[in-house]
């Protein structure tokens, strides 16, 4: 099967940068697409030195809803944003004082790979820190989703008027043009040590692959697997209702890659009810699930429904209390909100844009303007009739 890979370096212009990241994608890109993914034919995506955080999104969304393995390359830098005090990798635009807007996330990468199935995608990264987040990584881990291979490191702020080089990402470039992939995990071993003293002090990442649940590159998946009700089969009927409970989710990655949507639907719904009997449903186990069953409404091409799933969980996340500025509030919101531009219907859009506009008072989220997009359509709409 085809491999994907993105190559993505992002460093600031000007005196907030520590790093000149896309100084590595020239070496990058030298290296046959193969040979980037270990697979037999890969295709590239190359984002460098992007503006918008929004436009990086898109992307990862593309990449991640590919099949097969996923190859992703991150160069750049670490920024705490003054709010929250989360990582988010720099971009062009990126200062110190305005890194919740002009930055992307961290989490965002973690969220967009969190459905491809475990074993499809690895990540190699090469960072720098800024000084807040070197002293939040002493007590913090830069999470970049369980479910997958992150090898590379995170190095400390260089020296004042100092632009320091990806020299991390450069070596595994090297060794890659050669023309030959070692096992990712020898990739690593190889590249550090090509680096000698000039790597003391990073933080090492090496989170090796885990096995391949099932084909394809989608996956959801949940830390807490419920029982789940077995339905009833009247007399005479053979039993052929979803997989074993154990096992929910290559059976629904593999039926999303064979465009059974609504046997997706139908497991994940399943697991929905009987967390919210189990934890109550607005607990993180039932909430996950709903997340799940937006994504497959996404997937089987019925923005309605997402839509209004990312709603409801967006209220209920609300209700049980969490900010409204938390990334799992605004990333419901932010959802919901993309799911709602991809609606058709003039009634729905209608509908849905009322309760959007109300959730967008209260949850504003990091995109400047996006209660203004809502209220102008809709008031679009009112003139339409």
């Amino acid at each position: 099967m085809p491999g994907t890979v993105l190559l993505l370096a992002a460093s600031p212009v000007g005196k907030s940068c520590l790093v000149d990241a896309a100084s590595v994608l020239p070496v990058l890109a030298a290296v046959p697409p193969a040979v980037l993914s270990g697979t037999d034919t890969a295709n590239v995506v190359e984002l460098a030195d992007p503006l918008e955080p929004q436009a990086v999104l898109t992307r990862l969304r593309a990449v991640a809803a590919t099949p097969g393995p996923l190859t992703v390359f991150v160069a750049g830098q670490l920024a705490l944003d003054r709010r929250q005090h989360l990582p988010h990798l720099a971009l062009a635009r990126t200062t110190a004082a305005t890194v919740r807007y002009t930055a992307l996330p961290w989490q965002w990468i973690r969220e967009e790979f969190r459905l491809r199935s475990p074993g499809s995608t690895t990540l190699f990264l090469d960072l720098h820190a800024d000084a807040e987040a070197w002293g939040w990584l002493r007590t913090h881990a830069l999470d970049s989703g369980r479910n997958n291979a992150v090898f590379g490191r995170i190095a400390p702020p260089p020296s004042r008027r100092t632009v320091a080089s990806p020299a991390y990402m450069k070596t595994i470039a090297t060794i890659l043009r050669s023309g030959w992939r070692p096992p990712v995990e020898q990739l690593h071993q190889q590249a550090f040590t090509r680096l000698g003293p000039d790597a003391y002090g990073d933080v090492v990442l090496t989170v090796p692959p885990m096995p391949v649940a099932a084909p394809g590159g989608l996956a959801p998946r949940l830390p807490h697997q419920p029982e789940r009700p077995r339905p009833q089969v009247p007399d005479g009927l053979v039993d052929v209702s979803p997989p074993p409970p154990q096992d929910p989710h290559a059976y629904i990655a593999a039926a999303v890659q064979a465009g059974r949507h609504q046997d997706a639907e139908t497991v994940a719904t399943a697991h929905e009810e009987a967390t919210a009997r189990t934890h109550g449903p607005a607990s993180e186990q039932a909430l996950h699930w709903s997340e799940v069953r937006a994504d497959l409404a996404m997937f089987a091409g019925d923005p309605v429904r997402s839509c209004r799933i990312w709603l409801t969980v967006a209220e209920a996340r609300l209700g049980a209390g969490q900010a409204v500025d938390s990334p799992s509030v605004e990333s419901a919101v932010d959802r919901a909100h993309h799911q709602w531009a991809q609606v058709r219907d003039v009634e729905q859009v209608r509908q849905l844009g009322i309760v959007l506009a109300g959730l967008r008072m209260r949850v504003p989220g990091r995109r400047r303007g996006a209660l203004e997009n809502v209220q102008t359509q809709l008031r679009k709409l009112q003139m339409q009739g």
